[in-house]
């Protein structure tokens, strides 16, 4: 089955305590079903100091859900789900909510 989300896509965090909220995919897990997004689901890391780094308490993002996430429409800017359909010979993904194209 093709991917409906991939690294790079913007997308709306649909549940949980950043419901609302919205950012860039930078890492995907597709095995777990997990997704990183850029300042969503924010967690504090306690590193331990190093000769090379400072150490101390770390906000990192951490995985959410991918079906707690959906697509920003590229037309209106609100949630969206994604489809699939033969442009000439080639299969792009479109927002099922305005019908506008993903992969251009």
């Amino acid at each position: 089955m093709a991917a409906k989300l991939k690294k790079g896509d913007k997308v709306i965090v649909l549940t949980g305590k950043d419901k609302g909220r919205s950012g860039e995919i930078t890492t995907l897990d597709p095995k777990s079903g997990k997704a990183k997004v850029t300042g969503i689901n924010m967690a504090i890391r306690h590193v331990k100091q190093s000769q090379n780094s400072q150490g101390g308490r770390i906000p990192q993002e951490a995985a959410i859900q991918v079906s707690n996430l959906a697509l920003v429409d590229p037309k209106d800017g609100g949630a969206t789900r994604v489809g699939f359909r033969m442009e000439g010979d080639k299969k792009v993904r479109f927002a099922k909510k305005s019908g506008a194209l993903i992969d251009v």
